[in-house]
């Protein structure tokens, strides 16, 4: 690296460092709702009698909806539209969601009409063609009013305010204000009443909400007949209590909404659980990472310093990124930034070990200047890094694009932790590197470096080169047998699909004394839930998964759990819409196949067909494994079960691309060798990147998996399989299947398959017993 350039680096980490630190200690994560505690709602606005639910629509409802949620009080609520006909409401702090879907979700159509007699039966909703309608009296329950048309209307009403009448003994009130048109029109109105002999319903008025009489005051002996009454002010009287008071306030203030609105998505979450899952979560990061420095140190010494110092910077730099930007910290969103640290492991094991291979080609005849090799390793690795990030990349945009809710957290974070993976790897690794290798102790000492040799399992298997590939149809056979068992899960067991992907409500409780899940499934099926799913979570948790039910029957659920288990109280919360579950459901398989389609696409360029068809089954093998070993354990397929499937494909991918990448090297320089013993040579020379890599990502998922809580811990499992069977099927899926392929359809000799150069080199592009140099940027 020259002077120049290694200064601009070096100003380029110290500024990026600088600047994250800056907003690492000015500027506060935003959490989501899953880490503080709070409430997540998603409406859907539907076609209403005159309006149609288009985004315009959705737009005008979002107002409504943003200055009822300001009349609750709630702090830092946060509401946005999502596609063109939902609106998510997220409401931290607030346990109960009853009352903000009671009031939030309302269309708020607030009339004041004149009451014209009494009807001895109640009438439809709807109005009639001129604008009459019988409602319930709610001054005299069996009774009914008799309203002419709508004299006024909500959007007439200027301010509304909770009030509490301790002079005239009515109790809680809602005290409104006109605007000036409207003050008039309320005097007329009311003047007209005033007009009518006493005991006459005439002289009612009568105030309706959303095809609800609240009020039908009568004018009292002071009110003039003919002129009503002015100040352009009103009081609605109804014995409310203090919150339905304030409700009403809100929803009066806040207006009608244009269309009507169902609530499609609910979701819950206590404070303690936020709390803990960000404890636990640190917690978990905090010990990968240790780990994981531990390990790198041991095999890369020198150099395995220099890495870890590297990874506690991607650590400062990927927050600030996520905080710079805004984006919303969640619970999976903090699994994509612990889980990033192994892919920026994977940056600096493939430098490390292609740097061992060049220091040991340099021999005698190279002297001591360990900087050569190490600079001829970060300009040949970066095809593979480039394979690596690319990789995740895609996995990573199509959750941002098809998820939704914290999992597209995952996707964000995720992204962002690899981008910065990248910068942290082949910018200030390569920095910290070049300056330590010009101290004279350091290159007096090559051995502290880590370079000197190649490592107690490269040497073993260069010595002794494993003849796997003698045995391919072996091993095709048994993967194909472990396909067969997976296959055999998803059909005889079937997929536990979670409630986000069929619809219903999860509830999950924490009671005071233990909890027995039997004594808790019978307590649920006594109260009339037979079809209730029950499980415990914890010594003193347990979750109740039912179909879309109102809160009427978890209050009855709830009760039931407390006579077998004491008082309990609900952690969580989660209510998702049968068109919802369906909908996400079809996202999930989309996002799934697009994953897939991607990386065959990617594969093909990069390679030979051959080898990108031995890639992609090797891939969709491990993807079928993974699935097979959820339906077998009988674990949920949920948001979070997704995302990291759509990871253990960017792993596999990965990993074979790799292996690839050396055998089309070795094919390059390997003469008349057959293309087998090639296989074995190439896996033989990748194995110690592909364990150092899986070892990287091994610590900080079984960090995950045990301190992660529960949904985490799935999560960990899925992606923990998928990390061990990525390893095992690019070794026994895609090799022997590139063999295969390519020995009974060779590239010819000019090495033009497909443009990529997959074949062997001509014999007239070197010397006799003198390899051809490398030139294809193949890496380890």
């Amino acid at each position: 690296m020259s002077s120049r350039s290694a200064l601009w680096r070096a100003l380029l980490a110290l500024a990026v460092v600088a600047l994250s630190l800056w907003i690492t200690l000015t500027t506060p994560p935003r959490l989501g709702l899953d880490l503080r505690g709070g409430t997540r709602i998603v409406l859907q606005t539907e076609d209403g009698p005159t309006a149609r639910a288009d985004a315009a629509a959705t737009d005008r409802a979002l107002e409504v909806l943003r200055k009822r949620v300001d009349g609750l009080g709630v702090a830092e609520p946060s509401l946005a539209r999502s596609g063109e006909r939902r609106i998510v409401v997220e409401l931290p702090g607030l346990r109960d969601p009853r009352e903000a879907a009671d009031v939030i979700g309302r269309t708020a159509q607030l009339t004041f009409h004149a009451v014209t007699g009494t009807a001895g039966e109640a009438g439809g909703p709807a109005a009639s063609p001129d604008g009459t309608r019988v409602l319930a009296d709610p001054d005299a329950p069996g009774t009914f009013l008799t309203l002419a048309a709508p004299a006024l209307t909500g959007d007439g009403v200027k301010s509304a305010e909770a009030v509490l009448d301790t002079q005239g003994g009515r109790g809680w009130t809602v005290d409104l204000a006109f605007r000036d048109g409207a003050a008039g029109t309320w005097a007329r109105l009311t003047g007209a009443a005033a007009c009518a002999a006493p005991g006459d319903p005439a002289r009612r008025v009568a105030i309706v909400l959303d095809d609800r009489v609240v009020s039908a005051p009568g004018m009292q002996t002071g009110v003039p007949c003919g002129a009503g009454i002015g100040g352009g002010s009103a009081q609605i009287t109804g014995g409310f209590s203090g919150q339905e008071a304030r409700d009403l306030a809100a929803l009066v203030q806040g207006g009608a909404l244009p269309v009507p609105v169902t609530t499609v998505e609910q979701s819950t979450v206590g404070p303690t659980l936020g709390a803990d899952a960000i404890r636990a979560s640190a917690l978990a990061a905090v010990i990968g990472l240790a780990c994981t420095g531990a390990f790198v140190i041991v095999v890369y010494r020198l150099l395995g310093v220099l890495a870890t110092v590297a990874l506690l910077l991607y650590g400062l730099i990927s927050y600030a990124a996520v905080v710079a930007l805004g984006a919303t910290l969640t619970l999976p969103g903090l699994a994509g930034f612990v889980l990033a640290i192994g892919i920026a492991v994977d940056a600096n094991v493939l430098v490390f070990e292609r740097a061992r291979e060049e220091y040991a080609a340099l021999g005698r005849s190279g002297g001591r200047d360990l900087r050569r090799p190490l600079a001829t390793a970060f300009g040949k690795v970066w095809s593979a890094v480039a394979d690596s990030h690319v990789t995740t990349l895609l996995a990573a945009g199509l959750l941002f694009v098809f998820a939704t809710g914290p999992v597209k957290g995952f996707g964000v974070t995720l992204a962002i932790g690899v981008v910065t993976s990248l910068l942290t790897a082949m910018v200030i690794t390569r920095l910290l590197a070049d300056l330590t290798l010009r101290l004279p102790a350091v290159r007096r000492r090559p051995a502290v470096t880590g370079m000197a040799g190649l490592g107690r399992l490269r040497t073993r298997l260069t010595r002794r080169v494993p003849r796997l590939m003698a045995h391919r149809r072996r091993w095709l056979l048994t993967c194909a047998g472990l396909l067969v068992a997976a296959l055999a899960g998803i059909g005889v067991r079937g997929m536990e699909f979670g409630v986000e992907f069929t619809g219903g409500r999860i509830v999950q409780y924490t009671a005071e004394r233990p909890v027995d899940a039997d004594a808790a499934r019978a307590a649920v099926t006594a109260a009339g839930f037979p079809d209730a799913v029950v499980q415990t979570t914890g010594e003193h948790d347990v979750s109740v998964r039912v179909r879309e039910t109102g809160d009427a029957e978890q209050s009855e659920i709830r009760e039931a759990l407390t006579r077998v288990a004491g008082p309990v109280a609900a952690e969580r919360d989660d209510l998702i819409g049968p068109s919802l579950g369906g909908e996400l459901r079809t996202h999930a398989l989309l996002a799934l196949g697009l994953a897939v389609a991607a990386q065959l696409l990617y594969l093909t360029v990069r390679f030979r067909w051959t080898y990108a068809t031995a890639a992609g089954a090797a891939m969709t093998q491990d993807v079928l494994l993974v699935v097979g070993l959820f339906a077998w354990l009988g674990k949920p397929v949920d948001s979070v079960f997704l995302a990291a499937l759509l990871t253990v494909v960017g792993y596999s991918v990965n990993d074979s691309v790799v292996v690839l990448d050396r055998l089309r090297e070795l094919r390059r320089r390997g003469g008349g060798v057959p293309l087998a013993d090639l296989a074995d040579r190439a896996v033989a020379q990748t194995l110690p990147r592909t364990v150092n890599t899986g070892m990287g990502a091994l610590f900080v998922l079984v960090a995950l998996a045990v301190l992660g809580g529960d949904s985490l811990t799935d999560f960990s499992v899925a992606l923990l399989a998928g990390v061990v069977l990525g390893m095992a099927s690019t070794v026994f899926t895609a090799m022997p299947l590139a063999v295969a392929l390519e020995t009974r359809n060779p590239a010819s000799p000019a090495g033009s398959g497909g443009g990529r150069g997959d074949g062997p080199a001509p014999a007239t592009r070197r010397r006799a017993g003198v390899p051809a140099r490398d030139r294809s940027g193949a890496v380890v």
